[in-house]
């Protein structure tokens, strides 16, 4: 399917003014430009044309609120001022698959000024020395290039500016995660130790109070067991739990 066609089937009956997202991915470009794409689209904030074919971006129009422009997986080799023109608060680009072979080739982004998130990947530009610290400093307003800042620390997020924003909520996050740990260990039931240590002190206590019981009714037996009645008998068996052998030796 072709470009042109493609955002026709995009619209869904929306007239383009409409339209802040516009993903045009695996479609076929004009000549490995954009085509179909107008200056209408005014409110549009993301555009994705992966894997089009495109060697050119000469032919995108004026997008004053396009934010993100995924352009990975084409031809592009160059020709990138176009973009501060067009796009003049772009913060993420995404060139990564395309044919940017030096520095020289990125220098343009200087003039993009909110550019925070810029991706490289697999194109030839990322095997050149000291790379990273090199598009640092061509691009001193950058936060992530390739997914990582200046640190090495992974962007959390594809939009750099929402993870900043996000940092706050973050650490209230944690805070209530903490708490509910805590609660959760008060609630717990007591650990299998401390019911294993508890069950032993009650066996070691019955074990003792039948002891101390059976000693008393031998003591009684040696006192006098001719003279034992048949109530002290059934008394005696009560408090053994019922203990048979009792009653046979009273007998």
């Amino acid at each position: 399917m072709d470009m042109k066609k493609r955002i026709h089937l995009e619209l869904r009956n929306r007239t383009p003014s409409d339209v802040k997202e516009l993903v045009l991915d695996n479609c076929r470009s004009n000549e490995g430009k954009i085509e179909g794409l107008t200056d209408e689209f005014e409110e549009l904030e993301f555009l994705s044309t992966i894997n089009v074919g495109l060697t050119s971006v000469s032919n995108l129009p004026k997008l004053n609120k396009l934010k993100k422009l995924e352009l990975s997986d084409n031809r592009i080799s160059g020709g990138l001022e176009v973009l501060a023109e067009k796009c003049p608060n772009l913060t993420h680009l995404n060139l990564s698959g395309n044919k940017m072979k030096d520095l020289s080739t990125i220098e343009p982004l200087k003039k993009l000024e909110t550019l925070k998130s810029l991706d490289l990947f697999n194109c030839e530009v990322t095997n050149l020395n000291d790379y990273r610290d090199n598009v640092f400093k061509l691009l001193p307003q950058l936060t992530y290039l390739d997914g990582y800042d200046k640190d090495d620390k992974e962007a959390p997020d594809s939009d750099a500016e929402a993870y900043v924003e996000g940092l706050d909520d973050d650490d209230d996050s944690d805070e209530v995660d903490e708490e509910e740990e805590e609660d959760e260990d008060e609630d717990a039931p007591p650990r299998k130790e401390d019911d294993d240590d508890e069950e032993e002190e009650e066996e070691e206590d019955l074990s003792g109070e039948v002891h101390l019981n059976h000693c008393t009714v031998t003591s009684l037996f040696e006192y006098d067991p001719g003279h034992m009645t048949r109530e002290i008998l059934i008394c005696i068996c009560l408090l053994l739990g019922g203990r048979g052998g009792v009653g046979r030796q009273g007998e």
